[in-house]
């Protein structure tokens, strides 16, 4: 347990931050989904509209330290993959 004022006040902040970042990766996660089921269905429309949306959540989950930025763009390129060898 935190005892002095100092780490009381790091206590709460890791709270705050931890409730954020869930918040977060979970927007990007159901982003992510939608593009997996989008792709699943087969319909490259849906799926090309559904990678739009979902490639700017992604980013932006890197930028604020949710991922890496290597790893987010290593989730666009292999949806972006994905989502043209629909048209094939």
């Amino acid at each position: 347990m935190a005892n002095t004022p100092s780490a009381k006040k790091a206590t709460r902040k890791i709270a705050r931050r931890t409730e954020v970042n869930r918040s977060r990766r979970s927007r990007m996660r159901t982003f992510v989904r939608k593009v997996e089921e989008a792709i699943a269905s087969g319909n490259q429309e849906a799926a090309a509209a559904a990678l739009a949306e979902a490639e700017p959540i992604i980013v932006r989950a890197a930028q604020h330290g949710i991922l890496h930025k290597n790893t987010a763009a290593r989730k666009v390129s292999r949806l972006t993959h994905r989502v043209h060898a629909l048209a094939q």
